[in-house]
């Protein structure tokens, strides 16, 4: 009996030998493969200009401006005023025990508060942002710092400095006047902007770019 060539041609229900079914057709497999090339390169890109702690020293509005009135109740109760601190160099720290970059940075602010203890020429301040009193006085005293930290104040700090998220640090000349905005700080960034600036008279608003930047030594006088 021969077998009828029609009946032949008819698809098999249990027939799975086609190894390309439900691929992708190959226009969008290269097209797909374009996609996760671009986004590959950008990203590589993005983390090869991207700055590190000690360079990044951000634009703010304050920065050459006389530093916002900041009055609080710091963790031992007392109360705090960053006007009595004038003649040294203040650093102004907004913080939270709960961001990580905040806990990278520390150890380095302690460094910083350490090396000018003996001098007395330069004084740590942090605020606390939006986070609890017994948090913070938990992670002071396991990661070090004796400096004001300040856990409850008028309300208005992190608006009158344009604080936008933390860490964000502000370092202020013995004449009161804003002349440096870091996100991420370390210990030396600290002590080449008080390098840069020099001593008590030489940091006039003149002297501190509009852009917020840093001068060479000497510039703008």
């Amino acid at each position: 009996m021969t077998a009828d060539p029609a009946l032949d041609d008819r698809p098999s229900a249990d027939r799975h030998d086609d190894p390309d079914e439900g691929a992708p057709p190959p226009r969008v497999a290269r097209t797909a493969a374009i996609i996760v090339g671009i986004v590959l390169v950008l990203f590589i890109g993005l983390l090869a200009t991207r700055k590190s702690a000690d360079e990044r020293i951000n634009v703010n509005p304050i920065v050459g401006k006389a530093v916002p009135r900041l009055v609080g109740t710091t963790l031992d109760g007392t109360q705090l005023d960053v006007d009595t601190l004038r003649g040294r160099w203040v650093v102004v720290n907004f913080f939270a025990t709960w961001c990580v970059p905040c806990q990278i940075e520390h150890p380095e602010l302690v460094k910083f508060s350490k090396a000018h203890a003996a001098a007395a020429d330069a004084q740590v301040v942090s605020i606390v942002f939006n986070d609890q009193v017994n948090a913070t006085r938990a992670f002071f005293q396991k990661q070090g710092g004796t400096w004001p930290v300040i856990t409850s104040d008028d309300g208005h700090a992190a608006i009158d400095f344009g604080v936008t998220g933390v860490p964000e640090s502000f370092v202020v000349a013995p004449n009161g006047l804003v002349v440096a905005h870091f996100q991420g700080v370390t210990q030396t960034a600290l002590d080449d902007v008080i390098a840069r600036f020099g001593g008590t008279d030489s940091v006039t608003p003149g002297s501190v770019a509009p852009d917020g930047s840093i001068p060479a030594a000497g510039g703008g006088r």
